[in-house]
């Protein structure tokens, strides 16, 4: 067991150990269980002679795991604590991935990638509530942020390795795909046993940031309906993430191939790029919405998603692409760390984790409409331009959704 830091020993609070642990779970638990599955649906779509509609169906598989997931947190945190349930999840992972990789069939495939959904929201729900936990306000957003890095490097990673794999393994290579992202899982886990905490004072510690005297009106935990409302909104605004992202997320890859006539090693390099940008996006964002308020932070990141899926299914060829991918990867995490802020602003502490929770619970149902939905239309119409055009005006309502937030100052 490692030796942890004290407060009088280290000038680094133990709540950044706390960051480093949770951007490696999100880099296993969504980088890689989720975003690299975009890079190996052609390969399986090869191997295993799938049709748009039950990639979409694989995809939404998976989200309705996590939905189920959403579910059971709440209880799972509280019977067993953050730590345990986390690294529960990531092992979950880790042992589906490794079965997939051994898979012939479609049901199979759809069954194994479902359960890795259960272990997605597991292992990501607990690890945002800790964000909640180990800081103060005004540096929940930077937290939240540095955290969801994980999963931008991720990308970055799979976007590099996964292709290659392809190229060397030209049958088998989505197979040697998995079975490496099991095994980085598994280190996950491990990693997550070790490190992570469920409160600081489990060390003798406060949360890592300034005290600061709030004045009144502002920045005051919501009660009763008007915490219901905001609960409401918070999870309408995730809902429309949830719907949305994971269709640009989940077909990108396949549209640079099959529409474009990309081969997966360009496509590859382009999701890489998605990566590449991604890593700055929660961190950025958040620290935005820490000076400027969540609402307008949301609006902002909307406002470039927006633009971002017009430009997916626009047709105006490379360059467009090229301008997607920007706007795509600059905000791509941006959403889910400034919802993991809000939900402590708003609500407090001691509900921060079942409000977390509650608003997921919007976020997971989009995210099972959305990927199966854009399969659907993709395999009658054969193109996901109106997938994406559908998206692009989904997010430009979530835009005038955020305006309907409190606004609050910054104490900073």
């Amino acid at each position: 067991m490692i030796e942890l830091p004290s407060k009088s020993r280290s000038a680094l609070h133990y709540g950044w150990l706390i960051v480093l642990a949770g951007a490696l779970t999100l880099f296993s638990c969504l980088g890689l269980a989720r975003f690299a599955y975009g890079l190996l649906l052609p390969g399986m779509r090869a191997g295993l002679a799938l049709g748009y509609d039950q990639m979409g169906f694989v995809s939404t598989g998976n989200f309705a795991g996590y939905l189920i997931s959403v579910a059971l947190a709440p209880t799972a945190i509280r019977l067993f604590k953050p730590r345990k349930t986390i690294v529960f999840g990531l092992a979950l992972i880790a042992v589906c991935m490794l079965l997939i990789s051994r898979c012939e069939q479609y049901l199979t495939l759809l069954l194994l990638y479902a359960v890795i959904g259960v272990g997605s929201g597991l292992a990501n729900i607990p690890v945002m509530v800790l964000v909640s936990h180990w800081f103060r306000r005004q540096r929940r957003g930077r937290a939240a942020g540095s955290m969801i890095m994980g999963n931008g490097a991720a990308m970055m990673f799979s976007g590099l390795l996964i292709p290659q794999l392809t190229r060397v393994f030209p049958q088998d290579g989505w197979r040697y795909g998995w079975v490496t992202l099991g095994g980085i899982s598994l280190l996950a886990a491990l990693v997550a046993a070790l490190v992570l905490r469920n409160d600081p004072q489990e060390l003798g510690l406060e949360p890592f940031g300034e005290r600061e005297d709030v004045p009144v009106g502002e920045l005051v935990p919501r009660e009763g309906r008007q915490a219901g409302s905001i609960i409401l909104k918070l999870g309408l605004i995730y809902f429309i993430f949830g719907a949305t992202y994971m269709v640009y997320g989940t077909f990108i890859v396949t549209t640079l191939v099959v529409e474009f006539g990309f081969a997966e090693v360009q496509a590859g390099l382009f999701w890489a790029c998605v990566g590449l940008f991604s890593i700055g996006s929660g961190i950025g964002f958040g620290m935005l919405s820490d000076r400027v308020g969540r609402h307008r932070g949301l609006m902002t990141v909307y406002a470039l998603q927006t633009a971002a899926y017009l430009l997916a299914g626009s047709g105006f060829g490379t360059w467009a692409l090229l301008a997607t991918v920007l706007l795509y990867g600059c905000s791509a995490f941006a959403i889910p760390t400034i919802m993991a802020a809000a939900v402590g602003d708003y609500l407090g502490l001691p509900r921060a984790a079942a409000a977390f929770s509650t608003v997921t619970l919007f976020f997971a149902i989009g995210q099972v409409l959305g990927p199966g939905t854009a399969g659907m239309i993709a395999e009658a119409s054969g193109t996901f331009t109106t997938s994406y055009l559908a998206a692009a005006g989904m997010t430009a309502l979530a835009v005038v959704l955020c305006r309907l937030l409190p606004r609050h100052q910054s104490t900073s």
